[in-house]
């Protein structure tokens, strides 16, 4: 039998030794960032994460392995554990397939099986069940249990007691159970129709009448379905041929013609509509459930990280808008670093005068803070309030070089009124905080989103229906991966942002935070062993993601570790170069001086592998990089569309908002995101969006249609189609 190492490596076709090193290091309390960054000799440069996907069927096969031991056990507590069943429970691949295995031998609810073994017709079921050649006549047999005493008065209540017996004997064989779940997901429908036989017309339209193979079935179909019906909109089932099903079952029980072989096929056939078929419905419409929901989570963690990792605006002050009907736009100017430098409250929306006297004040706090950037939130009264600051901006002029972007702002309204942000603007107004949230997604979206429940950041679908664990397991996984891939500034990091750093906790954050408030500055990384709590094992798995760019060491600036900085001192001083050189970022020869040098000689002399020996060398040539910097910018605009503004083929330039499993919704400057199916998405196939997009994507856009009415605007990225629609 394999073992889970052997079997890791085989399905994420990588080194035994890789993944049995990887395994180590997290049973030791390494955390995936850290193994991924600073162990990649052990583990042959996996990613993070490769090594998430790792950690998680690492647990599922322990779970697995647990499962198996605990049936064997109380199977052979009750005497009943033979080699064969035992070597089935070893062999067994899931953990459906060890409770197919274990269904005999589970204490059972009592059952009509239950009862009429209670009436000693157990020994008649097993005989009629064995169909021997010799086998009597059931009819004759079943007199023999006829007993008052028994509760048996008839020989055909004999007959059904032992039908119900040979019934659940069926019902609970593993073998028949799982050819019958393989049979169903590959011949079975899934089908929906309205619950009422009048329908109003509602999101579920399309699944009034729907039908689709098991097999093909898409994860959003399945979620849309199962919704349906919990709100009693949709009637849901799985619909197999019951003759073919019912024969698939029968041929494995029916032996040679006998005497009882009709008693049996009807057992058989009781079994199948009573027992088997309710039960393997349930397990389809579950599997189907867990496979959405895993592709449903994978989907939503596939478009946070690109949203986490947005390229920053830097530097510049900018004014956040939380637009509003009934309380009006708040607003919020912060300096380059996100501290609050005015607030205000406007009302562009009750009318023309109000509308001049929001203008008026606006530019007068541009103006007087010398605003650059204007965030707006993408929520209610969006579109008025995008429509206004175009006006804004044309009125003050080409040279006051102000710019504005739509923000997603979901969750901002959550974070406004939580504990956190209470203790961090005590003094404004939970309407205020938003707007001040909404202003630094701009200027650095990953430290101001990780203070937000990654649930409520609303790129995914039915995030809602979602396990919760699972699904807060996954997006805490993407959030610490991207933090700890651009790194944090210890001096200047929230609480929160430090809290998601490799080998820290919320506590342990807090006392960071406290102990810069009490002792000033860090100026090293090594100041951090003073900080309680941080003991050399969460200094170890955190050290590295951590800058201090007031530090005179200037590799405590790099995600170079400091287990690792007499190794980047050797190689400067190898190919070359000083301390001096790397801070004044003189290294532009780096690369050519290390090759002519030799790059595996480099690492022996330096004494680390080839991966850590790059890794290095990238950080001494951008000391303090910021790896979003690299990406595409985002779209800041100056003007505005209107819906009925655009025209069939007109070319735009969009922001992908969110990647779904039918499409992607691109932001292209008109209060309403467009649709690009996903057949509109390149010009050959692929299987899902996220093959060519990702949330933040920079990309040309066709409009095919706008539907100003329903407002709904269908756009697409291949061009043929425009000349088609034309």
């Amino acid at each position: 039998m394999q073992t889970i190492v052997q079997i890791l490596a085989q399905e994420l076709e990588k080194k035994e030794e890789h993944v049995q090193n990887v395994v180590t290091l997290l049973d030791e309390g390494n955390t995936v960032p850290f193994i991924a960054r600073y162990r990649k000799e052990m583990h042959g440069t996996m990613d993070d994460q490769t090594i998430r996907t790792l950690a998680d069927r690492l647990a599922y096969l322990r779970n697995l392995e647990t499962r198996r031991q605990e049936v064997k056990t109380s199977i052979e507590n009750q005497g009943k554990l033979t080699e064969e069943l035992a070597a089935a429970i070893d062999a067994a691949a899931t953990l459906a397939e060890v409770e197919d295995l274990y269904r005999p031998y589970k204490q059972k609810r009592r059952t009509r099986a239950t009862v009429a073994r209670e009436k000693g017709l157990a020994p008649l079921a097993e005989l009629l069940f064995a169909q021997e050649p010799d086998c009597p006549s059931p009819a004759e047999e079943a007199k023999k249990y006829v007993s008052e005493e028994n509760g048996v008065n008839t020989a055909e209540e004999a007959l059904a007691g032992a039908a119900d017996i040979v019934a659940e004997m069926i019902s609970d064989d593993a073998e028949i159970r799982k050819s019958l779940r393989e049979l169903y997901t590959e011949r079975a429908d899934i089908v929906s129709a309205a619950a009422k036989k009048d329908p109003e017309d509602t999101v579920y339209r399309n699944y009034y009448a729907f039908s689709s193979p098991v097999r093909k079935v898409q994860g959003h179909q399945v979620l849309a379905m199962n919704r349906g019906e919990r709100e009693e909109v949709l009637k849901v089932n799985v619909d197999m041929n019951r003759d073919v099903a019912v024969k698939f079952a029968t041929d494995r029980v029916l032996k040679s013609p006998c005497a009882s072989t009709e008693f049996v096929r009807a057992a058989a056939e009781d079994a199948y509509d009573r027992l088997i078929a309710p039960s393997i419905e349930r397990e389809i419409r579950a599997a189907l459930t867990e496979t959405a929901c895993e592709g449903a989570i994978g989907q939503f963690a596939l478009n946070l990280r690109p949203l986490l990792m947005q390229p920053p605006v830097k530097g510049f002050v900018t004014m956040g808008l939380d637009p509003g009907y009934r309380m009006g736009c708040k607003v919020a100017v912060v300096d380059g670093t996100g501290k609050v430098l005015d607030t205000a409250v406007v009302y562009p929306t009750y009318g023309e005068r109000q509308k001049r006297e929001c203008i008026e004040k606006l530019s007068f706090m541009i103006r007087r803070h010398k605003v650059k950037h204007i965030a707006i939130g993408n929520g209610t009264a969006s579109r008025e309030t995008e429509q206004m600051t175009v006006e804004l901006i044309s009125g003050l002029g080409a040279g006051a070089g102000v710019s504005y972007m739509i923000v997603n702002e979901a969750g901002a309204s959550v974070y406004s009124a939580s504990p956190l942000a209470a203790k961090e603007f005590p003094d404004y107004d939970v309407n205020l905080r938003s707007a001040v949230s909404i202003a630094r997604r701009l200027q650095d979206p990953l430290a101001e989103l990780v203070k937000i429940d990654p649930k409520s950041i609303g790129v995914g679908q039915y995030q809602h229906d979602m396990p919760e664990k699972r699904l807060s397991e996954t997006l805490d996984g993407v959030v610490e991966d991207c933090v700890n891939a651009v790194g944090v500034d210890l001096n200047t990091a929230s609480a929160p942002l430090l809290a998601r750093v490799s080998g820290l906790n919320a506590g342990v954050a807090a006392n960071v935070v406290k102990y810069r408030e009490e002792n000033g500055t860090f100026t090293s990384r090594k100041q951090l062993l003073k900080v309680p709590k941080l003991g050399a094992k969460a200094y170890e798995q955190c050290a590295g993601f951590l800058r201090v760019p007031e530090s005179k060491q200037v590799l405590d600036n790099t995600s170079v570790h400091p287990e690792s900085y007499a190794a980047a001192e050797k190689l400067i001083a190898l190919c070359g170069y000083t301390m001096e050189d790397v801070r004044t970022g003189k290294l532009y020869n780096l690369m050519e001086r290390l090759n002519r040098y030799g790059e595996e000689k480099a690492a022996k002399e330096c004494e680390v592998g080839l991966p850590t020996l790059f890794d290095i060398t990238t950080e001494l040539k951008k000391p303090g990089r910021d790896p979003r910097d690299e990406l595409p910018a985002p779209v800041l605009r100056t003007d505005v569309l209107d819906i009925k503004d655009l025209m069939p083929g007109m070319e735009l330039k969009g922001t992908v908002r969110n990647v779904i499993d039918f499409g992607a919704f691109v932001d292209i400057g008109v209060h309403q995101d467009g649709l690009v199916h996903i057949s509109q998405i390149c010009d050959h196939f692929i299987r899902h969006p996220s093959e060519a997009l990702s949330v933040g994507d920079v990309v040309t856009v066709w409009v095919l249609e706008a539907d100003e009415k329903k407002k709904r605007i269908s756009l697409t990225m291949r061009k043929d189609k425009v000349k088609e629609k034309r």
